[in-house]
């Protein structure tokens, strides 16, 4: 009998291509549907994809994760930040955690962090 382990260690290390290749052989030659060895390859492709998908996102979310001590100013920053009405700005930062701005660029991601953190407020972009 093969060794077990060795054939173990093998199939663990395989590439994403390689394991839809043996799939395809599994499937063609022996009428064996992989879906056990689909499924194990799967998280490593997956984690391959979201690793891309990091370094490739244009557009970003600003979320106010506290107001910190000067809630005022966060709400006056707020309402300076996206035209809404005084009572719809304390509403979000009331709300916080919550998105200020969604799918912005970048830059303009990064200069709404800058000013609600320099009124004093938590924020992070996602």
């Amino acid at each position: 009998m093969a060794d077990l382990k060795k054939l173990a260690e093998e199939l663990v290390n395989l590439s994403v291509k390689d394991v839809k290749e043996l799939a395809d052989i599994l499937k063609d030659e022996y009428g064996i549907e992989p879906a056990a060895a689909v499924s194990v390859a799967a998280p490593a492709a997956g984690q391959a994809a979201g690793d891309e998908a990091a370094a490739e996102k244009s557009t970003f979310d600003v979320i106010l994760v506290s107001p910190g001590g000067a809630k005022l100013q966060i709400v006056k920053t707020v309402k300076d930040l996206t035209g809404l009405g005084l009572k719809e700005s304390k509403e979000i930062v009331d709300a916080a955690p919550k998105a200020i701005k969604e799918g912005v660029a970048k830059d303009e991601a990064e200069k709404i962090k800058a000013q609600l953190e320099e009124a004093g407020a938590e924020v992070e972009l996602k």
